[in-house]
């Protein structure tokens, strides 16, 4: 379960309690910093705290002054800074010489704040949901929310018709591209700075094949929060009690796996089942409607076999032999080889070391979430 899905299971157990929390988020970072805008922080009355804001420098100072931020009921906006030697460095032992603002938002123990229900759609769905949070502003309250649901579904107002469409629109077009960001919108009474952020869905792994090289890859998926499926057409190897930690675990022919599956253009899809007729007919059918990422365990020259018969296929689309090349042929090894190939892939990376990278480690690329091009004035 990732971050969000903890969140949410414990926010459910606040609420049944009759018990308040507040939702701690990086809105905005400017300079290098640890976590990026999005990252978010629960904190419990108990003081009980899930995920994180920073590398562990900001988060005893969050719990600390999340109660009385908020202690209006209205969200309040942080500021952490240690880009030019400030105080707070040696305060709070920020590292990254960067500027953190940090959004706090009380959680009520009763009604169903729109927040919330943003957060369990996001989690719960396939497709993205989208909000505006007011981070700067002199005549709008901080942290008044626009909210889009995945179904096109919106709520809210800032107050302002004019602002508001555009706003809906901008929603809208975050949920398109599956990219955050911030904007400064000038109205006639003054500026409006928001953080337009795209909440995904958890990223769908689907895995044909659950041998014994399987379960590594399961569990390393599984703490990255992503949603997987197992299939395979032997019974005997998909077995729930094998993979615990799987959304689902299908024993399903081939032909009708990748429906039962719900392999979409968003999935990712490895197949691993060490049956050459199987992968034969998965890839078959995965190769006309290419998922996201689609991978092939196996030596290249097995792989190009059944590409050759297969003759009308798109190779172009399949990594194979699918993983990073790190060494090491040990399952484990073998599964954060694949895992690293796939998360490369979906975030548009090259997979390459940091230390060749002499462009920012959060430069924008195809698959960045934070789209720092668009932080330009929008005038209305």
């Amino acid at each position: 379960m990732n971050e969000r899905g903890q969140m949410l299971a414990r926010l459910e157990l606040a609420r049944h309690a009759g018990e308040e929390a507040v939702l701690a988020t990086v809105a905005k970072v400017e300079g290098s910093a640890y976590r990026r805008p999005g990252a978010r922080m629960l904190v419990t009355g108990s003081g009980e705290r899930i995920g994180s804001v920073s590398g562990g420098c900001l988060e005893d100072d969050v719990v600390k002054k999340a109660w009385w931020l908020t202690e209006t009921g209205r969200a309040a906006l942080r500021r952490y800074d240690a880009s030019a030697g400030d105080e707070t460095q040696w305060a709070f032992g920020l590292g990254c010489n960067g500027v953190v603002h940090v959004l706090f938002e009380r959680i009520a123990a009763t009604g169903d704040p729109v927040l919330l229900r943003l957060l369990r759609t996001a989690q719960e769905g396939r497709a993205g949901a989208a909000t505006a949070a007011v981070i700067g502003a002199d005549h709008i309250a901080i942290g008044s929310r626009l909210v889009r649901f995945p179904d096109g579904g919106e709520v809210g107002t800032l107050g302002d018709g004019t602002l508001d469409a555009r706003l809906f629109a901008d929603l809208a077009e975050a949920q398109r591209r599956r990219r955050s960001l911030l904007r400064t919108y000038l109205t006639p009474h003054g500026p409006v700075e928001v953080f337009i952020e795209y909440l995904a869905p958890p990223q769908r792994l689907v895995i044909f094949g659950a041998g014994h090289d399987v379960q590594p890859l399961v569990r390393l998926a599984a703490e990255l929060g992503w949603h997987i499926t197992v299939a395979d057409e032997r019974p005997h190897y998909a077995r729930p009690e094998r993979f615990p930690l799987a959304d689902a675990v299908l024993a399903v022919d081939a032909a009708e796996a990748l429906a039962a599956a719900g392999v979409d253009g968003e999935s990712a899809v490895v197949v691993m089942t060490h049956s050459y007729d199987q992968d034969r007919r998965l890839l078959a059918q995965l190769l006309r409607r290419p998922p996201r990422y689609l991978g092939q365990l196996g030596p290249r020259s097995r792989t190009e076999r059944i590409l050759a018969e297969l003759r009308d296929a798109a190779p172009e689309a399949l990594h194979y032999p699918m993983g990073l090349d790190i060494g090491g042929g040990e399952p484990a090894q073998v599964a954060l080889s694949i895992m690293a190939e796939i998360q490369a892939v979906l975030a548009g990376r090259d997979g390459a070391m940091l230390r060749a990278r002499y462009a920012p480690i959060h430069g924008i690329t195809a698959g960045d979430a934070m789209d720092v091009a668009a932080r330009e004035a929008v005038r209305l």
